[in-house]
C-alpha cells in the first residue's frame, strides 16, 4: 500500500472517529432534552426507522440483552414514549410502537442538523453522494457487527 493511500485511510478513520463522537454528543443532548438516556433515545430511533418491533427484534437490533430491553421498554412506556400493542399475527407477542405525538414534538430538535446536511450535500456531485452513501452503509454495517461482537 502506498504511503498516500495509507494516509487517506488514516484520514477516513480519523474523520469517522470525529463524526462518531460528535454524533454521540448530539444524540446525548437530544436525549437530555427529551428526558431520556442515550440508549433509550437510540432504541426509539430503531422504532422510528423500522416501525413497530417485538422486544426480541429490538434486542437483536440493539445488541442489548433481552432483560435489558424489557427494562428499557418499561422505562420508555412509563415516560409515554412507546406503547405496547398486540401483535396482529401472533397473540402471544407484543409490538413496541413509538408514540407519534412524542415523535412529532421531537422533530424540531433536528431541524438545524437536517437543514445543514441538506445544504452541504449541494456541494457534492451525484457520483460523490453515491460514494458517501455507500461508505455510510458499509460503515454502519461494520459498526453494527462490531457491537454484536462486543455484546456476545
Amino acid at each position: 500500500m502506498s504511503s498516500e493511500r495509507a494516509e487517506l485511510i488514516e484520514r477516513v478513520l480519523g474523520g469517522a472517529r470525529a463524526l462518531s463522537t460528535e454524533t454521540v454528543m448530539f444524540h446525548t443532548a437530544i436525549a437530555e432534552q427529551r428526558g431520556l438516556s442515550a440508549v433509550e433515545s437510540k432504541v426509539t430511533d430503531y422504532l422510528a426507522r423500522f416501525g413497530p418491533q417485538t422486544p426480541k427484534a429490538l434486542s437483536q437490533l440493539s445488541g442489548l440483552a433481552p432483560a435489558s430491553i424489557t427494562a428499557l421498554i418499561d422505562r420508555l412506556e412509563s415516560k409515554r414514549v412507546v406503547v405496547r400493542k398486540p401483535h396482529p399475527e401472533d397473540r402471544r407477542k407484543v409490538l413496541i410502537e413509538i408514540d407519534g405525538a412524542m415523535m412529532a414534538s421531537a422533530a424540531p430538535l433536528w431541524d438545524h442538523l437536517v437543514k445543514s446536511v441538506r445544504e452541504v450535500c449541494e456541494n457534492y456531485t451525484d457520483d460523490e453522494l453515491e460514494t458517501v452513501i455507500r461508505f455510510l452503509a458499509d460503515a454502519t454495517a461494520i459498526t453494527h457487527d462490531s457491537t454484536g461482537r462486543l455484546s456476545r
